[in-house]
């Protein structure tokens, strides 16, 4: 069969599909909980639409009380799972659209979720849907299964854990082509204290996994406003001073960026830390801008590098200063040649030595990931990545990102991003502002997992 031309006439399909899921805006709501929506109503939304749809496409369909839904045809003994999730984060600023409309610009659709993960997620669904109108029977049992809280804490992968049917074997549409057959530990962290500090207050950051774009630093006393121009024009940063009630308050915008790839973005709140103990002598800013500043943990004793997996990352997700007291929490990503344990400890030693009383705590932790990259499931799809794209200069990756694929063995992470296609720099990345997938990319991805998912259940 020609997967491509038949993803290419269904090219008006996926857009409409694509467009009315990231309508829904499926963020974790806690104020919205309720029997079958134990992520909000919002997502429970979002399930709906999903499972609905494919009811209506004659596919057998399966609802975990909003933890998750299975959309399944084929017969026999294995399973082979196809893992996305609907769920999305936080919008953040700096948006040139509304992010939850949807609009179409250059050949992409622009939304928080359109690459990340609906724009997949519809892109396997609709291989499924031409592989069942095709008339292909599959000798195994194909589910696509659908979550609601990848970001969140995977909380719905748990409960399915307990209460789904698992998988044999599978991949997972929310990362790069070629094929990602490692990922690195997660380790989010708390670190509380307390120590004599001038700051008034710095909070700023909404999740562990994401790079503070924007961040506000609250000092008492007269502005120093030459001082921080000076500071903004030397690290080419945009900001303002604002006076409040409580006292200066100094922004500075930086770049959000997904927390596995620090490097990519530019925090904010370290850079108001740096600001004070620059403009201030403050020992808390001081020592926190010293053992924040790398984002491979130079300062902090956790620099590792893995032979497969490359440098373990640091970023500072979240922060609270106030009254003396500091929180902090990071997003560290591992490889499988380290673990938690000794980050923990080298943590500890280099808090100690300048931060007086403190606690560090975990927050959330996933293992690594590793599959054979010569494994008969890894080279299947890198084929038929090779034969559809011509791309044969990619290379096999690991990565920092956490996926659906380590919550079951034999999976990994397959597309639905292609290395050489280059977006435009208006067009944000996952977790950024004007989150963009482009069209053509989600005909060719279908095109793809079609192929991918006929070759692994054909026999």
């Amino acid at each position: 069969m020609d997967f491509y031309q038949k993803a290419s006439e269904r090219k008006e399909e996926l857009v409409k599909t694509l467009q009315e899921l990231v309508r829904i805006p499926s963020l974790y709501d806690p104020e919205t909980i309720v029997p079958n929506a134990p992520f909000g109503k919002t997502l429970r939304d979002a399930l709906d639409y999903m499972l609905n749809m494919a009811k209506a496409d004659g596919f057998k369909v399966r609802d975990l009380e909003g933890y998750a839904g299975v959309i399944e045809f084929g017969e026999g003994t294995e399973i082979m799972g196809v893992l996305g999730h609907l769920d999305v984060v936080p919008v953040g600023k700096g948006w040139s659209v509304d992010p939850f409309s949807a609009t179409i610009k250059d050949g992409y659709i622009i939304g928080r979720g359109s690459q990340d993960d609906k724009g997949p997620s519809v892109a396997a669904y609709t291989a499924m849907k031409i592989l069942k109108d095709s008339g292909f029977k599959p000798q195994k049992r194909v589910f696509m299964i659908l979550g609601t809280d990848e970001e969140s804490g995977m909380g719905c992968m748990k409960y399915y854990q307990k209460h789904g049917e698992i998988p044999n074997f599978g991949f997972v549409p929310d990362a790069d082509f070629p094929v990602i057959y490692g990922e690195k530990g997660i380790l989010q962290l708390d670190v509380k204290g307390h120590k004599k500090t001038q700051i008034v207050s710095l909070k700023a950051g909404e999740r562990p996994n994401i790079c503070i774009g924007e961040a506000s630093v609250i000092m008492s006393g007269e502005a120093k406003t030459d001082l921080f121009n000076f500071y903004l024009k030397s690290n080419q940063l945009v900001g303002h001073i604002d006076e409040t009630t409580q006292g200066v308050s100094y922004f500075i915008k930086g770049k959000y960026a997904h927390g596995s790839t620090p490097q990519e973005g530019i925090n904010a709140a370290w850079h108001c830390l740096n600001f004070v103990s620059a403009a201030y002598h403050d020992e808390v800013a001081t020592e926190l801008a010293r053992l924040l500043k790398e984002y491979r943990g130079d300062a902090l004793g956790i620099r590792y590098f893995g032979s497969h997996m490359g440098f373990l990352t640091m970023n500072l997700g979240v922060i609270n200063v106030e009254k003396d007291d500091f929180h902090l929490v990071l997003d560290i990503r591992y490889p499988q040649e380290t673990n938690e344990v000794v980050i923990i400890e080298n943590i500890q030693k280099a808090l100690a030595e300048k931060l007086g009383t403190f606690k560090v705590s975990i927050q959330g932790h996933k293992g690594p990931l590793f599959v054979d990259p010569k494994s008969k499931l890894v080279s299947t799809l890198e084929k038929i990545y090779r034969d559809y794209s011509k791309d044969d200069q990619s290379q096999l990756m690991t990565m920092g990102g956490g996926t659906y694929a380590r919550s079951f063995d034999n999976f990994v992470a397959f597309g639905a991003e292609f290395p050489l296609r280059k977006r435009p720099d208006w067009v944000g990345n996952v977790h950024q502002a004007d989150e963009g997938y482009e069209i053509e990319q989600l005909v060719m991805a279908t095109a793809i997992y079609a192929q991918a998912i006929y070759d692994l259940t054909s026999q």
